[in-house]
């Protein structure tokens, strides 16, 4: 009985695992899903409820909380250590998501390659999303595919 148990529970905690796992960080849930999807300007709604999210006191503070456990994580590892994909994913979107508020961004890594699509509200934004990428440890190269689309009214 016990087998069957901890057969059932390792089944469920896969199936919840790879569930999970969708291969590409988002800064926001409005983001697009891929960074191959056509964007589109986000409604003034959306915008402001992506931008409250992501100033909003908690979540900057867990947003910094993960990206100074990570850059401990890796300093202690040496700070050149090979960075896997989704860790590179998770710590740009990260970063990115807390500098720039109202972007809905998403990003995928491949062998420290990021690339970037989505949208931002402004030209200044666009701009800083190499630079705050190039931060992260392990981050080569950007392929910024993001565009300036301001909210559009409903």
């Amino acid at each position: 009985m016990k087998k069957i148990i901890s057969v059932l529970i390792t089944g469920v905690l896969l199936i919840g695992a790879v569930a999970c796992e969708n291969g590409v960080e988002k800064t926001s849930t409005n983001a697009p899903n891929s960074t191959n999807e056509t964007t589109e300007a986000p409604t003034v709604d959306t915008a402001q409820t992506t931008q409250s999210d992501a100033t909003s006191e908690v979540r900057r503070s867990q947003l910094n909380s993960d990206i100074r456990a990570r850059e401990q994580r890796n300093n202690a590892t040496g700070g050149d250590a090979v960075r896997a994909d989704a860790d590179l994913e998770s710590e740009v979107r990260s970063k990115l998501e807390a500098n720039l508020p109202a972007s809905q961004l998403a990003i995928e890594a491949e062998a420290g390659a990021v690339t970037v699509s989505g949208t931002v509200p402004t030209p200044e934004q666009l701009a800083k999303i190499d630079t705050l990428a190039k931060e992260i440890k392990g981050v080569q190269s950007v392929n910024n595919k993001a565009v300036v689309a301001p909210a559009k009214p409903q």
